[in-house]
């Protein structure tokens, strides 16, 4: 009766050993992220569908990726430019539903907006090309990060998740999830800041 009693206590020890251990391997290390929308100052009127202006704004991060051909990029190359950083993965639903919008967007204001679709497939090139294929996303800029760098850098834990930075380096506005971005509201408010540019 007594071993019976060791083993089940032995084996509820155990078992509390691994979860504990399982919390200290899995969890996140300390990071200083970008504040989220609910811990930035925002009045109504910054409130415009779900994207949230930061005030103050914050430096963007210098974020380094390559070209699909293969050529390293940062951040820093596109100064002077309002520029709308979109991290998404070819495995992400909301990325995939998220994408043809973008596709639209971009290419319904052309130069106005650089738009950086960034992706984090650890693949690569191999699990991009034939997404951009198969859904016909031609008007983009896609951006590869097979090390997630851009998710450390903005210190995300989702996709998708973007990014609007003005000429100045300055993260003008946060999103996290998708949306219709070649649609209103995302379409105003895009524009409205390409007019102040």
């Amino acid at each position: 009766m007594s071993i019976k009693i060791a083993l089940r206590a032995l084996t509820v020890l155990l078992v509390l050993c691994g979860a504990a251990l399982a919390v200290l391997v899995f969890r996140p290390g300390r990071r200083e992220p970008v504040p989220p929308p609910e811990a930035v100052s925002t009045t109504p009127a910054q409130i415009l569908g779900q994207f949230i202006a930061l005030d103050p704004k914050l430096p963007a991060p210098a974020l380094a990726f390559t070209t699909r051909a293969g050529d390293a990029k940062s951040l820093a190359d596109f100064q002077g430019q309002l520029v709308l950083v979109n991290l998404w993965a070819t495995w992400c639903a909301p990325c995939i539903e998220e994408m043809p919008a973008l596709d639209r967007l971009q290419a319904k204001l052309g130069r106005d907006l650089v738009i950086l679709a960034i992706s984090e497939d650890r693949n690569g090139n191999a699990a991009v090309g034939p997404f951009l294929a198969q859904h016909s996303i031609k008007n983009l800029a896609i951006e590869l990060d097979p090390k997630s760098a851009a998710l450390d850098a903005f210190h995300l834990q989702g996709l998708p998740a973007s990014f609007l930075i003005g000429g100045d380096g300055m993260i003008i506005g946060r999103l996290d999830g998708a949306a219709k971005w070649d649609e209103e509201p995302m379409l105003s408010i895009v524009q409205r800041y390409i007019a102040t540019k």
